[in-house]
């Protein structure tokens, strides 16, 4: 008698624990909603928000994506994750995931280790005529931003995409944008068709 309960510990140490469902990675879920929240500009850079939210949004949807651009803002928190706001607006418009867009200045985190700062042949000089400090002045010399985002299941704390994109500088801080929302629709895009 004394051997079964040994007998037993040792079948429960070899049998796999139940993985519990936030460990568990999360599948695209195919035709799912996205909630677009309202990009955060964390730069000190303008930059016409609602503009590029609804660039993002369209993006999503000319990729056949169901997109729904919120009311609701991204955080200003550096950490991207979704705010209490965020989540009760994608609970009521039955959304699958949440996707957090925030636009960063390099500079105001060098020491972040989420913030890899990829830039072959350095800063690119502006000699865009429309740029008021370029052209017949000659090049002027800008920093990358940043576009850092993430894709949030609705089920998950961990996001399913997660990454940053470098803005190349040019004198319109909106137009200059534009293109990275593009590029970030495509990445939601390409993950959600998995």
């Amino acid at each position: 008698m004394d051997r079964v309960p040994g007998v037993l510990f040792l079948l429960m140490a070899m049998t796999p624990a139940v993985a519990q469902p936030q460990d568990l990675p999360s599948q695209p879920k195919p035709g799912g909603t996205v909630c677009v929240a309202i990009v955060s500009n964390m730069s000190a850079r303008p930059a016409l928000v609602d503009r590029l939210t609804e660039r993002l949004s369209k993006d999503l949807r000319d990729d056949k994506i169901n997109a729904i651009t919120m009311d609701s803002s991204t955080t200003p928190d550096h950490k991207l994750h979704p705010t209490r706001e965020n989540g009760e607006e994608a609970k009521a418009a039955e959304c699958d995931y949440v996707l957090l867009t925030q636009i960063v200045d390099p500079k105001t985190h060098p020491l972040d280790p989420q913030s890899p700062q990829i830039s072959i042949g350095g800063k690119v000089p502006s000699i865009d005529a429309s740029d008021p400090l370029g052209g017949s002045s000659g090049p002027v010399y800008r920093d990358n931003l940043q576009v850092s985002f993430a894709l949030f299941p609705m089920d998950r704390l961990k996001p399913l995409v997660e990454t940053v994109i470098l803005a190349r500088p040019s004198g319109n801080a909106s137009d200059n944008l534009l293109p990275a929302m593009d590029r970030e629709s495509n990445r939601v895009s390409h993950e959600l068709k998995k």
